[in-house]
């Protein structure tokens, strides 16, 4: 697809100026005060909504944040779409790095400039604009669907679990669409079939009630950060393959199929590894490619560690504890309760009569793995193809996604994973965009959709 021009006309210039009032609102869900604003975004989701002839639009409370709930469901014997989306985002720091202001959407280049962008009111505005462009032109639309718009994603996601267990019946489809993913590259479309699942922890190691004299006990006491780093050091070995015992033993292998099918994939690995990861050497495994590891392989990585004196200059202490944040990334079929209890068993093994270690678990996703022969996957793939000009590929993404699991286990309706965002596209960092073309394209692949789900 060409880039738009500089100004948009026309339709593009409606879209523009509609996405980028949604855009100025710095809904940021983390920062409690940008409470208010995260309410605005709700309410301006829901007022687009009932212009454009959505019924039973409302506005629901939550513990933390808003949903939004929209539908028209006057398609007798049609089947029925649940659009999923998020409208909060991340914060903007650090601000002196953005090139324009993150809540000051600017047009440069072909790509929109703002907070949000891609992750996700840029891809979710594409899915409420294909619905209300559809009604404006003909007062129908061709399926029955149904809106559920969380303000939490970039939070924990509690309100809209909560909402979706208790109210299943009220939610019931055909089909869950989701834009909330990237294509593989520049030209090549891409629809999600796969997600990690994760486990998240923290270890804490004690050794004393409290920081001793390194000069005074050094020797005789043991020390806590010490103590955490051995145990970590043994989590993983060089190429970083967890040994925590029968850890793999219930990951679904990648069919070769489908791994013949990335090796085709116009991937470029030195590319990779200097652009996107910036290390000067990737881990080694002759067994899997990067692709694999990164979407199809569970992982154990620690995320941050706190413990003794870090302050300027020298304090001489033994500390008496210390902490780390630990992610473990699951593969299909592994089950996460089981994953923990792994974990936790292989640290109390490791851990020495020196100190006690105490695991905590902070939270779960369960991995997901999506059949692509639904008939709404062939009427994505269709969609795409038709608007993008390229048959998309079928990926996995190595995060996680909490309530794409949700979805598929209290809906039992598949979920169609069909983003447009770029790789490149800043997600949670400076600078974030999304192509603008891709916005326009975004709204007609869904149109496309919808027509192709109608029976």
């Amino acid at each position: 697809m060409s880039n738009p021009p500089t100004s948009p006309a026309g339709a593009d210039a409606q879209i523009l100026a509609e996405l980028s009032e949604f855009l100025r609102i710095p809904s940021i869900s983390t920062l409690p005060e940008h409470h208010a604003d995260v309410a605005q975004a709700a309410q301006w989701i829901a007022t687009f909504l009932t212009r454009a002839g959505l019924d039973h639009v409302a506005v629901l409370t939550t513990a933390r944040h808003p949903l939004v709930y929209a539908d028209w469901l006057h398609a007798a014997g049609q089947p029925t779409v649940l659009i999923y989306g998020h409208y909060d985002v991340q914060p903007a720091d650090p601000l002196d790095q953005w090139q324009t202001p993150p809540f000051e959407p600017t047009l440069r280049d072909g790509n929109l400039y703002a907070r949000g962008a891609a992750d996700d009111k840029g891809q979710i505005y594409a899915q409420l604009k294909a619905v209300a462009t559809l009604l404006q032109a003909g007062g129908q639309l061709p399926i029955n669907v149904r809106f559920l718009i969380e303000g939490e994603e970039e939070v924990d996601g509690q309100g809209i679990e909560d909402y979706v267990k208790h109210h299943a019946r009220d939610l019931a489809c055909d089909a869950v669409l989701i834009s909330d993913t990237p294509m593989f590259a520049e030209g090549h479309p891409a629809i999600t079939i796969g997600l990690r699942g994760a486990v998240f922890a923290e270890l804490t190691v004690t050794t004393a009630r409290q920081d001793l004299h390194s000069g005074l006990y050094g020797g005789a006491a043991p020390n806590a950060v010490n103590i955490l780093c051995a145990l970590v050091a043994r989590l993983t070995d060089a190429a970083g393959r967890v040994t925590i015992p029968g850890f793999y033993d219930a990951v679904r292998p990648a069919p070769e199929a489908e791994r013949a099918a990335w090796r085709r994939l116009p991937f470029d690995e030195e590319q990779y590894r200097q652009h996107e990861v910036g290390a000067p050497a990737l881990l080694a495994d002759p067994e899997f490619s990067v692709l694999e590891r990164v979407w199809a392989r569970p992982t154990l990585d620690l995320n941050g560690i706190s413990g003794g004196f870090t302050g300027v200059g020298s304090k001489a202490i033994i500390p008496a504890r210390a902490s780390c944040k630990v992610s473990m990334r699951l593969g299909p079929d592994q089950d996460p309760a089981a994953i923990a209890a792994a974990f936790a068993d292989y640290i109390a093994t490791l851990c020495p009569a020196t100190a006690t270690a105490a695991v905590q678990v902070l939270g779960t996703a369960a991995p997901v793995l999506l059949p692509t022969d639904a008939p709404a996957m062939q009427a994505a793939t269709a969609a795409l193809a038709e608007v993008f000009g390229a048959p998309p590929v079928f990926t996995r993404m190595g995060g996680s996604i909490p309530i794409v699991s949700l979805f598929v286990q209290q809906l039992q309706a598949p979920c169609i994973m069909m983003g447009f965002g770029l790789p490149d596209d800043n997600l949670h960092a400076p600078n974030e965009k999304m192509k603008f073309a891709h916005v326009v394209g975004g709204i007609a692949a869904a149109q496309s959709f919808l027509r192709r789900m109608r029976s």
